[in-house]
């Protein structure tokens, strides 16, 4: 079970249909964001139960839960067969986030929220070596990671493998590539994005069909995980919405 706790997460859990076992709800006037909650909760015949604000506070002690915690069913992971065949209706070619162990749960959450917002198609992420969809990560998100589909796999590399058998470019987030302004990021394409303090690991960097750079010109010389990939998400929506007619 994973508990969600924010307004905004708790919010977009609801509207997303996800299986959520109970609602809870901190004792006194509710308004606003948290009204719509409770309604939106009365609606789909979740269970709610009013707490003293205490109980919320030991369930979510790092997390600020602003008076409200959905507690979910189990996070539904999807298969890699499924995610591939998924009729995505959208108009754009198929474009998935692949992380190469991403350990922070913020920066996983800060990816899954760009990703969803950015128009990809889903993210993979690896069974070891990574965070996993937490509570952390639901809150970072700001509910994306109700909406967006998240993959497990057992080995990156073979997923790799996997996708350009059905027709994927993938490419990989490193300094050492070609800037990205100057690469095709429009077909069917999977981008890759490694840890935050190694990058992309051997055999990933091996089997990616080409590496991604950002231009930079401060004297910073590298960037947050959850940034680069932003920027790589973003040069892709670009590069594909100067094609559309």
């Amino acid at each position: 079970m994973v508990d969600v706790a924010g307004r905004q997460p708790v919010l977009e859990a609801l509207r997303s249909g996800q299986e959520i076992n109970k609602l809870l709800v901190a004792k006194g006037p509710r308004q606003g964001a948290l009204q719509q909650i409770v309604s939106l909760a009365k609606q789909r015949g979740v269970v709610i139960q009013e707490v003293d604000r205490s109980v919320l506070d030991r369930l979510s002690p790092s997390i600020n839960h602003q008076g409200v915690i959905a507690q979910l069913a189990e996070v539904r992971y999807w298969e890699l067969a499924d995610l591939v065949a998924r009729p995505s209706g959208d108009p754009w070619p198929p474009f998935l986030v692949l992380l190469d162990g991403v350990q922070d749960p913020h920066n996983l959450g800060a990816i899954i929220r760009s990703a969803e917002a950015l128009g990809a198609h889903g993210v993979v992420i690896p069974k070891r070596r990574g965070a996993l969809v937490t509570e952390a990560v639901m809150k970072a998100s700001a509910g994306a990671a109700n909406h967006l589909p998240i993959c497990r796999v057992t080995n990156l590399a073979a997923t790799i493998d996997t996708l350009k058998q059905e027709g994927y470019w993938v490419f990989g987030a490193d300094a050492a590539g070609e800037p990205c302004f100057e690469q095709d990021l429009t077909g069917p394409i999977a981008l890759v994005v490694g840890s935050e303090g190694f990058g992309l690991s051997r055999l990933v960097r091996e089997k990616c069909d080409f590496l991604s750079s950002i231009p930079m010109r401060g004297q910073v010389n590298s960037l947050n995980a959850s940034v680069a990939a932003s920027l790589l998400m973003l040069e892709v929506v670009r590069q594909r919405s100067l094609r559309q007619p």
